[in-house]
């Protein structure tokens, strides 16, 4: 079977959705047009580098471009970070690798289906309720 040219992938952590497209290239990963190593906080940076580190010297002959939009910091990369594990998994197509990715952490292959309770009648948030004032 031919290999494919290009592969998008999906990511989604809260309000954050990531969009992977990986490609036959030199290595070079980027977010949202920015070169991985210029992406900041680097805790940040290191979380989206997690399945890249894992999958070893198997990335230096593929190009990988992801768009995130939406949600706060740490959502966006948690994304990111679902949607290149993903892109990788079709691409290289190693079920080892799968089970991998599973073995360390599940959220790399699978998106994060929590969210925000609606706001009800009554109070501030979620749960809360307005206080009596009388007794």
């Amino acid at each position: 079977m031919k290999a494919p040219q290009i592969v998008l992938a999906t990511g989604k952590r809260k309000a954050a959705v990531a969009r992977a497209t990986v490609r036959k290239g030199i290595g070079k990963v980027r977010v949202n047009e920015r070169p991985l190593e210029l992406v900041e906080p680097e805790i940040v940076r290191q979380k989206i580098q997690e399945p890249l580190l894992m999958v070893g010297d198997r990335v230096k002959n593929i190009d990988i471009a992801v768009q995130v939009r939406g949600g706060g910091i740490v959502g966006q990369a948690s994304a990111a970070r679902t949607a290149v594990a993903r892109g990788l998994l079709i691409w290289l197509k190693d079920d080892s690798l799968r089970d991998m990715f599973r073995h360390y952490d599940r959220s790399l292959t699978v998106n994060d289906p929590r969210r925000k309770l609606p706001k009800r009648p009554g109070g501030r948030g979620a749960t809360q309720r307005r206080q009596k004032s009388y007794r």
